[in-house]
C-alpha cells in the first residue's frame, strides 16, 4: 500500500507533474486516504486484531492507493487494452472504500460488533448493494487523465440509467445514516468510556463535515478539502486504541462551536447574497460588503454559542450561583432524597461523571457503585472540623478538575458541611435517645427483678409470719414469741432493701449534705484501702451554685467510680479531687501513682464516659507523667450562676 502510494507520486513527479496536476489527479488526496486508511488499520489490528475496524480499514486503504496505482500504469504500458483495463481497475477500485468499507466499520465501531443482532440485515443489505457504486462509478468509463482511453466495463447505455445511480446515491446516503443512526444508539447505551470513544469520531465528523459539504454543493471548491476525510480513520484509531489522549470534551466544545457558527454564517451569506443579488450590482462590490456585514452579526453571535456548547458538555460550572441554587433546594425540600440527591443534583449540574459523600470512612451517598478514573477529594469542614469528604471524578481526557469546577466545589461544600454536619448531630441524638430508653428500661427492669427477687418474698414472708404470730399468740405464746421476732428481723431487712433500692436511685447524701459534702464524705470513706494502708485524699471545691438533680448525680458517681478506681488499681500515697464553676462545672482528680500503660477500659470508665455525654459533657481519662487523671467538663444551664462565693477545702 505504501509502495503503491510512492510509486504514484514518484512517477507523476517523474514525468514533471506538477502540484496542481497531482492534486487534479488525486493522486494526493487519494494516496492520503490510502495512507491514513490503511496505516490506522494496521495499528488498530496489532492492538485489537479481533476488532474487524482494523482490518476493514486496510482494505479501504489498499482501494484508495490501488487508484492511482492503476493510473499510473496506464499512462507507462503502450497496449490499448491493458489501458482500458487498468484505468478500470483505477476506476473501480476506490468505490468500495466509500460504498462498503467505511460505512461497514462505522456500523460496527467501536467494539467491532453489531449492536444488535436486528442490525445484522442493515449490514447484509450494505454487503449486497454496494456492488452498485462500483458500476456507477466504473461504468461511465471516463478516466481520470483525459490522455487515457475508456475502460472496459464502459456502458453504452449509461445516461438511460440515471434514475439506477441516482436510486445508488440515496443508497450510499442511507448507509451514512444508517450508520449515524447506529452511533447515536450507541452513545445513548454506552458508558462513560464508550462516550468517550464516540466523541473521538464525533470530533472527526465535525471537521470533515465542515470541510467537504462546500465540495459537494459549492462548484469551484477545491479538491484539497477531501483531506479532511483521513480525520475519520485518526478519530476511531484513537477512540479505540488511545480514547484517554486528551480532553475530548474540550476539542468536540470548540469544534462543534466553530461548526454552529459556520453554518450560521453560510446561511446568513447565503440570504444576503439572494436578496442583495436583485438589488445590488456586481459593480458595487456586493460580496466584499456581504463578508463585512455576515462579519459584524457573527461576532456577537460566538460567545453564545461556546456557552451553549460548554453548557451541555460542562453544565453549570460557569454559574456557581445557579448550581448552588439547585443544592439549597435539594437541602431544604423535605420530599426530597437527603444527602443523596445532593450528591445526584452536583454531579448532573456539573456533567462530572463520578460523585460520592463520605463520612468517617463510610460512603453514605454515591451516585455510582463503582469508578474506575480519577477521583479528585475535597474535604468538608464545620467549625474548624473535617466532618466528611467530597469524591468527584474526573471527566473523561482530563487530568484534573478546573478552577472553575474547584470555584463551583468549593461554594457548594459549605452547605453541603452544615448539612453533613447537622445530619450527624440529628444521627448522634437519636442515638443518645436510644441509649437513655435502654438505659432506663434496664434500669426499670433491675428494679423489677429486686423488687421481685429480694423485697416481695420479705413482705411475703413477714404477712405470713405476722399471720401465724396471730393464730398462736393465745395457745403457744412462746412460739408466737419467737415468730415476732424473726418478723422483727424480715421487717429491718425489708427496710435494709428499700434504702438500697432508694440509694441507688439517688444517693441520700447530696439531698443531705449536697454534692461537695457528699464528696466530703466518700473521700472519708476512701482514705484507706482494703489492706489498711492510708492513702491522702484532699478536696478542694468552690460554693457551688443550685445544680440540676441528674448533674449532681451524674458528678457524684463520677468522682466515686474515680476514687475507688484509685484505691484499689493505683498505688498512689495522695490524690487531689477538685471541683469548679468556670462557668462549667468541672471536676478533676489527680493522684501521684507512678506512671502506667495507657488504661484499658473496662466497666468503670465506660459508664463515667457514658454519663458525661447523657449530660453533653466530656471526660478525659489516662496517665499522665506525675500520675492518674480523671477530668470530667459538664456545661451548666443557663439557670445556675457559677460564681463562687467562698472556699471549702477537707484533707483526710
Amino acid at each position: 500500500m505504501v509502495a503503491e502510494v510512492l510509486v504514484s507520486v514518484g512517477y507523476g513527479v517523474s514525468i514533471g507533474w506538477g502540484w496542481g496536476r497531482l492534486v487534479d489527479s488525486f493522486v494526493v488526496t487519494n494516496g492520503l486516504m490510502a495512507l491514513t486508511f490503511g496505516l490506522c488499520g494496521a495499528v488498530i489490528a496489532w492492538y485489537r486484531p479481533a476488532n474487524p475496524i482494523g482490518w476493514l480499514f486496510l482494505a479501504d486503504g489498499i482501494g484508495h492507493a490501488t487508484t492511482p496505482l492503476a493510473d499510473t500504469f496506464a499512462h507507462l504500458v503502450t497496449d490499448h487494452t491493458a489501458q482500458r483495463a487498468l484505468v478500470t481497475v483505477s476506476l473501480a477500485a476506490w468505490p468500495w472504500s466509500i460504498g462498503l468499507f467505511l460505512p461497514l466499520a462505522l456500523l460496527l465501531f467501536p467494539n467491532g460488533q453489531l449492536l444488535s443482532p436486528r442490525w445484522r440485515w442493515a449490514a447484509i443489505g450494505i454487503i449486497l448493494t454496494a456492488p452498485l457504486f462500483v458500476l456507477e462509478m466504473a461504468g461511465s468509463g471516463e478516466p481520470v487523465s483525459p490522455e487515457l482511453p475508456r475502460g472496459l466495463l464502459t456502458i453504452s447505455s449509461f445516461d438511460s440509467l440515471q434514475p439506477l445511480w441516482t436510486a445508488t446515491e440515496v443508497r450510499n446516503l442511507a448507509a451514512l445514516l444508517l450508520a449515524v443512526t447506529c452511533l447515536a444508539i450507541r452513545y445513548r447505551r454506552a458508558d462513560e468510556t464508550g462516550r468517550r470513544q464516540l466523541l473521538w469520531l464525533l470530533l472527526a465528523c465535525i471537521i470533515a463535515l465542515l470541510f467537504v459539504t462546500p465540495w459537494a454543493f459549492v462548484a469551484g471548491t477545491p479538491i484539497l478539502v477531501l483531506l479532511a476525510i483521513p480525520l475519520i480513520p485518526i478519530a476511531v484509531t484513537v477512540a479505540i486504541v488511545r480514547y484517554q489522549l486528551l480532553d475530548i470534551r474540550l476539542v468536540v466544545s470548540r469544534a462543534l462551536t466553530w461548526a454552529l457558527l459556520s453554518l450560521v454564517a453560510i446561511s446568513i451569506y447565503a440570504a444576503l447574497v439572494a436578496v442583495l443579488d436583485s438589488l445590488i450590482t456586481s459593480q458595487v462590490g456586493r460580496s466584499a460588503a456581504v463578508t463585512v456585514f455576515v462579519a459584524l452579526i457573527i461576532a456577537p453571535v460566538l460567545p453564545r454559542l461556546q456557552r451553549l456548547v460548554d453548557k451541555a458538555l460542562y453544565g453549570d460550572r460557569h454559574d456557581p450561583a445557579r448550581v448552588a441554587s439547585r443544592v439549597g433546594e435539594q437541602l431544604s425540600n423535605p420530599t426530597s432524597a437527603g444527602l443523596p440527591g445532593v450528591i445526584a443534583a452536583v454531579r448532573a449540574a456539573l456533567r462530572l461523571p463520578y460523585a460520592a459523600l463520605t463520612i468517617n470512612a463510610e460512603v453514605v451517598a454515591s451516585t455510582a457503585s463503582s469508578f474506575s478514573g480519577e477521583v479528585v477529594l475535597l474535604d468538608l469542614s464545620y467549625g474548624g472540623e473535617v466532618v466528611g469528604v467530597l469524591e468527584v471524578g474526573v471527566r473523561s481526557g482530563e487530568s484534573g478538575l478546573s478552577p472553575a469546577d474547584h470555584r463551583v466545589l468549593d461554594l457548594v461544600a459549605v452547605p453541603l458541611a452544615v448539612a453533613v454536619h447537622a445530619t450527624r448531630l440529628s444521627t448522634e441524638l437519636q442515638s443518645s435517645r436510644e441509649r437513655l430508653v435502654a438505659a432506663r428500661e434496664e434500669e426499670r427492669r433491675r428494679l423489677r427483678r429486686d423488687l421481685h427477687d429480694g423485697l416481695g418474698p420479705t413482705l411475703t414472708g413477714v404477712a405470713f409470719s405476722a399471720d401465724a404470730a396471730a393464730n398462736l399468740i393465745g395457745c403457744d405464746t412462746p412460739r408466737a414469741v419467737e415468730l415476732l421476732t424473726q418478723l422483727r428481723a424480715d421487717t429491718r431487712a425489708a427496710i435494709a432493701d428499700v434504702r438500697r433500692l432508694v440509694d441507688d436511685l439517688r444517693p441520700p447524701a447530696l439531698d443531705e449534705l449536697g454534692l461537695v459534702g457528699a464528696l466530703r464524705q466518700r473521700c472519708d470513706h476512701l482514705s484507706f484501702r482494703a489492706d489498711g494502708t492510708a492513702i491522702h485524699v484532699q478536696l478542694s471545691a468552690d460554693a457551688l451554685p443550685p445544680l440540676p438533680a441528674a448533674l449532681e448525680v451524674a458528678a457524684y458517681r463520677i468522682a466515686t467510680e474515680a476514687l475507688t478506681n484509685v484505691t484499689r488499681h493505683s498505688r498512689a500515697t495522695s490524690a487531689v479531687l477538685t471541683v469548679r464553676c468556670t462557668p462549667d462545672l468541672d471536676l478533676c482528680l489527680i493522684d501521684n501513682g507512678p506512671p502506667t500503660g495507657p488504661w484499658t477500659p473496662g466497666v468503670g470508665l465506660q459508664a463515667m464516659h457514658d454519663r458525661a455525654a447523657e449530660l453533653g459533657g466530656t471526660l478525659q481519662a489516662g496517665p499522665t507523667p506525675t500520675g492518674g487523671q480523671v477530668h470530667a467538663n459538664f456545661p451548666l444551664p443557663h439557670s445556675a450562676t457559677g460564681s463562687p462565693s467562698g472556699k471549702l477545702e477537707g484533707s483526710r
